[in-house]
């Protein structure tokens, strides 16, 4: 701008949740209240991957990690994941949204309609971690799908303040279908406090169904 300089691309920003929600969320913020024309994405993969799987506020209740050990009093990570969607739209920015790599056409369209904003963007994308969530490389889009399907990631749009889409649910499934799948909630199927976390978690995802109308 300084420059005089106009049309000649978009300001992208890629950063981890742990970046996002936890050390650069006071930038974020500025970023946000400034609101400077930048497209925001979140990849969410629920930890400190590149540093070796520590919780980070994206890390949902249960999960064990490096820093939240399971064990003999420990059911993992204390406390619900961060709502960095209520976060964005509490600065009053143009267009915010969630999606997960199990739908690229979604990202893809996302992106595209986020950049036709001026002001700032937040896109949130679910990234599931074959190392930190113990999980085969293969069944990677499954259960990226499945934290959708199970209402846990529920996959939204904002523009301007207002809801204006949201990925139904057909059928959906019990929470402990997509933790089952995942090493990092194993120790919820055996540890004395495990069903509670359990039970916390499918309140949130029934919380999560009924907020944003995705049962059809």
């Amino acid at each position: 701008k300084a420059l005089g300089r106009k049309d000649e691309g978009h300001v992208v920003v890629f950063a981890g949740d742990g970046a996002t929600a936890d050390i650069g969320i006071g930038c974020l913020s500025g970023m946000f209240d400034r609101n400077h024309d930048v497209l925001y994405i979140c990849l969410d993969n629920e930890a400190y991957q590149n540093t070796g799987n520590q919780q980070s506020g994206l890390t949902p209740p249960g999960s064990n990690t490096t820093t939240t050990p399971a064990g003999r009093f420990l059911p993992g990570k204390i406390g619900k994941k961060k709502d960095m969607v209520s976060f964005a739209l509490a600065h009053g920015i143009p267009y915010v949204a969630t999606a997960s790599v199990a739908y690229p056409t979604d990202i893809r369209r996302k992106v595209k309609r986020a950049v036709e904003f001026e002001g700032s963007k937040y896109i949130q994308i679910h990234c599931p971690c074959v190392t930190g969530w113990g999980i085969n490389s293969n069944e990677t889009i499954k259960v990226a799908k499945l934290a959708v399907e199970t209402a846990l990631y529920p996959i939204v749009e904002y523009e301007n303040g207002e809801l204006v889409k949201v990925r139904k649910i057909k059928q959906r499934k019990p929470v402990e279908e997509y933790l089952k799948l995942q090493r990092r909630f194993r120790h919820l199927f055996k540890h004395p406090k495990g069903r509670e976390i359990i039970e916390e978690l499918q309140r949130i995802a029934d919380e999560n169904a009924k907020r944003f109308g995705l049962d059809e």
